[in-house]
């Protein structure tokens, strides 16, 4: 009887939640400034949006697929693809792609879409209480942020809901800056450095 040695092989990979979420508090520092008046124009946000808010997030969600983490898959995929979306709008507002473009552009449509993400991440801050406390942070921010975009989209109360969605935007970077030095420094050092918040066990497995 032939008996087959089965060999497994086990490849460990990083944890790549720092890059992701450095890369969404990059872009939302930027971002944020222009929303809150301290600087002006798309022109240099773009960049931003398009490298870190974009190819960092999908980074992550590839990454973090290597790990069968459904929920940071899905959360640095979605928003890494919104933020090329982002893009892809300012550009067309610009005049990029032809003016016949940018003068067809209808503010409502991306109002719609601002829905949309709001959906998405409020199901997702469900799911960011059983990670940790600074993640769920994050998600009621963004939360906040999306609910500013799409009533600022629709010019409803314009100029206090363009305020919500600066403010909180603003807070998203700060969180997420924490967030990702946390990933960093606790993995490196074998310790918690940066407290992130034990999971809510709500929803215990």
């Amino acid at each position: 009887m032939n008996q087959q040695n089965v060999q497994q092989v086990k490849i460990t990979t990083a944890d790549p939640s720092a890059i992701g979420l450095f890369g969404l508090a990059m872009v939302t520092l930027v971002a944020s400034s222009q929303k809150l008046g301290l600087t002006d124009g798309l022109s240099l946000i773009l960049p931003w949006a398009i490298f870190l808010g974009g190819f960092a997030q999908l980074f992550a969600s590839i990454h973090d697929a290597k790990h069968n983490n459904t929920f940071g898959t899905t959360a640095f995929g979605a928003f890494g693809l919104f933020w090329l979306g982002v893009g892809a709008t300012w550009l067309i507002q610009m005049g990029v792609f032809g003016e016949k473009l940018a003068a067809a552009a209808d503010p409502k449509q991306l109002g719609f879409a601002f829905i949309g993400y709001l959906i998405f991440s409020l199901f997702m801050t469900v799911g960011a209480m059983e990670t940790h406390k600074v993640l769920f942070l994050i998600f009621v921010f963004i939360d906040f942020l999306f609910i500013g975009l799409s009533l600022s989209a629709f010019d409803i109360m314009h100029e206090a809901t363009h305020m919500l969605a600066a403010v909180s935007e603003m807070i998203i970077a700060l969180l997420s800056f924490y967030g990702s030095a946390a990933a960093v420094l606790n993995t490196h050092f074998g310790k918690t450095v940066l407290p992130v918040g034990k999971p809510f066990g709500i929803f215990k497995k």
